[in-house]
């Protein structure tokens, strides 16, 4: 008896759908959503163009604030020895110019500079409320240029200073010290223990005076410190005078009339 092996077919009946290659799907994908491809794309590029326009537009407004600050500063310090109308001229063009930086290209790297360079022109100029105004801008809206901080913060004391003001001008010269790494400390320090010293304060005086000694050994402030010191201490501790310590003799009395 013989028994016949039943062999399976070779192919099984295969949906169309599986018959379609990896790479048919992904093109009838991209067909189902071409028009969500393009719009993307077209987006980005528009993004693109919109970064580029705006880095273009800062770029340009940058290179004009140089130019003015430059042209500024140009006239700042262009001061004909013999012409005195001629240097008061540049002065007022000099503001001028660093106004209209402020005013068209606020946002721009130069403008923190522009801010200081108006008030030194101010002060320049014997403007010297304008010239604190400027400072306290400065101070306000670019307080974290720590590089010229600083120096805002003197001048600003000198200004008030110029007013008779001490009580600002201190608070302006002790507000170098609250800065860290500030390189005009010790200028600070010595501007700060004089006004101590004129407002009859020898001790805060002092601390100061010292305190520059200590911290700032090569500053150029140092010796005078020094001396600020000796005179001082010799206000508080006066030494007795030579004739207060020789001993006293009593006149002879004059001898009674008979």
């Amino acid at each position: 008896m013989t028994y016949r092996i039943k062999v399976p077919p070779r192919t099984l009946p295969v949906g169309e759908e599986q018959l379609v290659s990896g790479l048919e799907h992904w093109l009838i994908g991209l067909r189902s959503y071409r028009w969500s491809l393009i719009v993307g794309f077209v987006l980005l590029l528009l993004m693109g163009m919109g970064l580029w326009g705006l880095f273009w537009y800062e770029e340009q407004n940058a290179s004009k604030a140089q130019e003015l600050e430059r042209e500024a500063t140009l006239r700042l310090f262009t001061r004909p020895p013999t012409d005195s109308q001629k240097t008061a001229n540049n002065l007022k063009e000099a503001i001028a110019l660093y106004k209209r930086v402020l005013e068209e290209y606020p946002r721009t790297p130069t403008a923190p500079l522009v801010q200081f360079s108006l008030g030194n022109a101010y002060l320049q100029s014997n403007e010297v409320d304008s010239a604190i105004e400027a400072y306290q801008r400065f101070t306000s809206t670019y307080a974290s240029n720590t590089s010229l901080l600083g120096l805002v913060y003197q001048k600003l004391g000198y200004a008030f200073l110029l007013k008779k003001d001490l009580d600002q001008a201190a608070k302006a010269y002790s507000s170098i010290l609250d800065l860290p790494g500030a390189m005009n400390r010790d200028y600070a320090l010595f501007e700060v223990a004089r006004l101590e010293e004129s407002r009859s304060k020898p001790d805060e005086a002092l601390k100061h005076y010292q305190e520059l000694m200590k911290t700032y050994p090569n500053s150029p402030l140092t010796g005078e410190s020094a001396v600020r010191v000796k005179v001082i201490e010799a206000k508080k501790n006066p030494e007795p005078s030579p004739a207060s310590t020789a001993p006293t003799t009593s006149a002879p009395s004059k001898p009674s009339k008979p």
